[in-house]
């Protein structure tokens, strides 16, 4: 079973989401931020701490939104990191943090579907999502693709 966000829609839950994130993307930074008490930068700075031992060089960052979690992947030595998300808007935002912060170098942003990801299988050394998990429209599926882009002893946080 799918939960949608507005049942009374006749769109699908990844269209909700999708036109959701479009309409906050200006103020997503600052409410999630907020409404976190800046946890969010908290858990992203530890994962990213568990995950440098395993050198991966080739990162997705599944469900990116303004590519907060890819940024500070760029801790990783000598990694590139692949961010997607099905919004337009979020990414807007990340591609002028990546700009800032000078990163275009070690991040690509791009329109995506984690759904049907649009790489080979065994690409990635790692994949990492943090609230985007939450949002697939068939988690079962969304799990399934990440697990087929990752290499062979992959990790995914």
């Amino acid at each position: 079973m799918t939960t949608v966000p507005d049942k009374k829609s006749e769109h699908s839950k990844k269209q909700q989401v999708e036109e959701m994130f479009n309409h906050i993307s200006p103020r997503y930074d600052l409410l999630n931020h907020l409404l976190s008490a800046n946890i969010d930068k908290l858990w992203r700075k530890r994962t990213i701490k568990k995950l440098i031992p395993y050198n991966p060089k080739l990162i997705l960052d599944i469900a990116t939104g303004t590519g907060d979690f890819a940024i500070s992947a760029t801790r990783i030595k000598n990694a590139k990191i692949i961010g997607i998300d099905i919004s337009e808007g979020m990414l807007d935002v990340g591609r002028r943090k990546v700009v800032k912060n000078g990163l275009e170098d070690v991040i690509q942003l791009i329109k995506a579907d984690s759904e049907n990801l649009p790489f080979e299988n065994d690409t990635f050394d790692a994949a990492i999502v943090g609230f985007g998990v939450r949002n697939f429209e068939t988690l079962k599926k969304g799990l399934s693709e990440i697990k087929r882009v990752l290499k062979p002893g992959g990790v995914f946080f």
